[in-house]
């Protein structure tokens, strides 16, 4: 496993599960993964794209919100399937969109589960 902000863009290729790279939020810079990530999306090779982490990490939730960034800067025709995942107890789990957005609301999130 390589650090992803140490490979070339090009080396990026296929599943990207398959080709698994980490990458640190608490070390590195988010804006500097979503740079390289991009580059590496614009190369055509990559055919699909997953987000891993644990839950409850402040560092690591930061990965997830790169999806969003992704299809901001780039052309929607060049995006490969993206998907964010968390592990917690061993188990696999799928967040889907809605579950991102309301993450990074926290005003939003407080009124659905009942808060203020």
């Amino acid at each position: 496993m390589k650090n992803l902000l140490e490979r070339n863009i090009y080396d990026i290729k296929g599943n990207v599960l398959n080709t698994i790279v980490y990458l640190c939020l608490e070390r590195d810079h988010i804006n500097m993964a979503i740079t390289k990530i991009c580059g590496a999306i614009s190369t055509n090779n990559i055919k699909s794209l997953s987000f891993a982490s644990v839950n409850k990490s402040p560092h690591c939730i930061g990965m997830h919100y790169i999806k969003n960034e992704i299809n901001r800067m780039m052309n929607k025709e060049q995006i490969p399937e993206i998907k964010n995942i968390i592990i917690q107890n061993n188990e696999i789990y799928n967040i889907d969109e809605k579950t991102l957005s309301l993450s990074k609301d926290l005003v939003k999130l407080s009124k659905v589960i009942g808060g203020e």
